[in-house]
């Protein structure tokens, strides 16, 4: 290809045959051997006069071809569901009024620089409404400068502390979630990428 890319059509004949001449890493064979039950001509000459396989013949080894290709599909795809289902876990089933807490992963804590130093969990907080399986809403303390809505993965559910234990009250929290900006004016704008974007003093 050259340096200004125009003759890139030129190049899509070789694409093609690279890739239909390349085992598939999901079905484990050649997508070509898979569509056509034979294997691409590569040079030779392609006047020669071969046996014809009787269309029976062909057609059996088609499917045999389909079969062992859906096979191995089908294993690919257990495959990665596997490793997919190794970072979930089961839905609780949530409802209003439930008492949870909320992780600091995401966090940035005002009077708490030290990262490492900070509760995994803070709250407990109540959920104020379940919006679908993956997210609800949260009745949160104004100080908190959050979206309500959060995603579940950001919550476990509060467990009552046993009798005995020692309660301590905790203070309010400050946390922020971006830095804000007082702005004077807006000079232009302009749309990138199906985004607005301002300029402003």
């Amino acid at each position: 290809m050259d340096h200004q890319q125009k003759d890139w059509p030129e190049c899509l004949a070789g694409a093609e045959f690279a890739v239909n001449n390349k085992v598939h890493t999901a079905t484990k064979v050649l997508p070509f051997m898979a569509n056509y039950s034979r294997e691409m001509r590569m040079g030779g000459n392609i006047r020669k006069k071969g046996k014809v396989e009787k269309a029976g013949e062909f057609a059996e080894r088609m499917k045999r071809i389909h079969e062992e290709a859906g096979v191995a599909l089908k294993k690919a795809q257990e495959d990665m569901k596997r490793q997919a289902d190794r970072g979930r876990k089961e839905t609780e089933d949530w409802k209003r009024g439930d008492r949870v807490l909320l992780s600091t992963k995401d966090l940035v804590f005002k009077e708490r620089p030290a990262r490492k130093l900070v509760d995994r969990y803070i709250g407990p907080y109540t959920i104020q409404e379940v919006i679908s399986t993956n997210t609800i809403k949260l009745r949160l303390p104004t100080s908190m400068r959050l979206y309500l809505v959060v995603n579940v993965s950001w919550i476990v559910r509060y467990r009552e502390q046993v009798e005995g234990q020692k309660k301590e009250k905790g203070k309010p929290i400050e946390i922020e979630e971006v830095e804000e900006w007082e702005i004077e004016k807006i000079l232009n704008k302009r749309k990138i990428r199906g985004v607005d974007k301002y300029l402003v003093r």
